[in-house]
């Protein structure tokens, strides 16, 4: 198995990025509040995961063109065309389409968390007004806060462009009749490293050609130089690009870099200790170097140390100098 492993700091002043509806503890008739989150009996701003996925996508159509898949709405529910040999989204991001004749469902390759607060520093409530008409303004509240947010994620290499059709919850990944069509074209049938059949057989993949899984893998991950989105942008623009981000090729699925961002002393700290116990106890598991970009600005008193390290096993630079050269490191079989 060989994945991608991510983490990602990014920092934002006056933000208000992922809402979570009205307010009904506020004294204003109109009032958002923001996603919080209660750890060690302090609340903390948050962006789902969700939320993440769709500036991810939404960046993947703007900065490289992907034809994203349509989606189907029936009553209460909502589904992608689940065709991941013609939409890259539905291979990266995976989909559920579940109807009478067949229900196709794909886990996606990409993983991520919710990105969190590192450090309590209060969300506050700021009174503004609509006041483009005749009258008294109309006064609503929004939840403001600014934070050095974390995040983590996985891209699994070998499930990127692979797709099953064993009938079995997860594995139904095309159906019966987009299998015979890849394989009149350009896609390969392979044995699955990892699952079996009831005959203790391996399961059969249908793969995608090289220079096409290796071109959604990369825009994916070049997409974080570029990535936008959140609410309020047009009063409260914050840039949710990675001012620290670090990549690293692993032989398992496990991620190595959660605890790399704490809170010290109420301010959000990166854990240089954490990453050469890291280093030192993965050491197997890390397939080249380990890739650490960070942007000039943000937490400069780590700026010597992380150079230090850069050498045979840690390539250290601008973030996204960094994220080229690691997309550049990526070659598939």
């Amino acid at each position: 198995m060989e994945t991608v492993q991510g983490f990602v700091l990014m920092e934002v002043d006056v933000a208000a990025l992922n809402n979570a509806g009205s307010d009904k503890s506020s004294n204003l008739d109109n009032a958002v509040v923001t996603k919080k989150i209660r750890k060690n009996g302090k609340e903390y701003p948050y962006v789902s995961g969700q939320a993440w996925r769709y500036w991810w996508r939404d960046t993947l159509v703007k900065s490289f063109g992907w034809e994203m898949s349509p989606v189907v709405r029936e009553k209460k529910i909502a589904f992608t065309q689940a065709n991941p040999l013609t939409y890259p989204d539905d291979d990266i991001f995976g989909y559920m389409r579940a109807e009478k004749k067949l229900t196709l469902t794909r886990v996606s390759p990409l993983k991520n968390s919710a990105l969190i607060a590192m450090s309590y520093n209060p969300v506050v409530q700021n009174w503004a007004s609509m006041t483009r008409q005749d009258g008294d303004a109309v006064p609503f509240g929004v939840d403001e806060y600014c934070a050095v947010l974390k995040g983590m994620f996985s891209l699994d290499l070998e499930q990127v462009g692979a797709f099953s059709n064993v009938n079995r919850t997860g594995f139904m990944n095309i159906s019966e009749e987009m299998k015979k069509t890849a394989l009149e074209s350009n896609c390969v049938e392979i044995n699955d490293p990892f699952a079996k059949d009831s005959s203790n057989n391996s399961v059969k993949l249908i793969r995608l050609p090289k220079e096409i899984r290796e071109k959604r893998i990369k825009e994916t991950l070049l997409a974080l130089k570029t990535l936008s989105g959140g609410a309020k942008q047009t009063t409260n623009m914050a840039d949710v690009t990675p001012k620290l981000i670090v990549l690293a090729r692993f032989k398992s699925g496990n991620h190595p870099f959660s605890h790399l961002g704490k809170e010290e002393l109420g301010k959000p700290v990166f854990s240089m200790d954490a990453l050469t116990e890291i280093m030192e106890d993965y050491r197997e598991q890390f397939i080249g170097k380990i890739y650490i970009g960070k942007r000039k600005g943000f937490m400069d008193e780590i700026d010597e140390h992380l150079g230090n390290l850069a050498g045979e096993r840690v390539l250290y630079g601008p973030v996204n100098a960094v994220i080229d050269e690691f997309v550049k490191s990526i070659t598939l079989s």
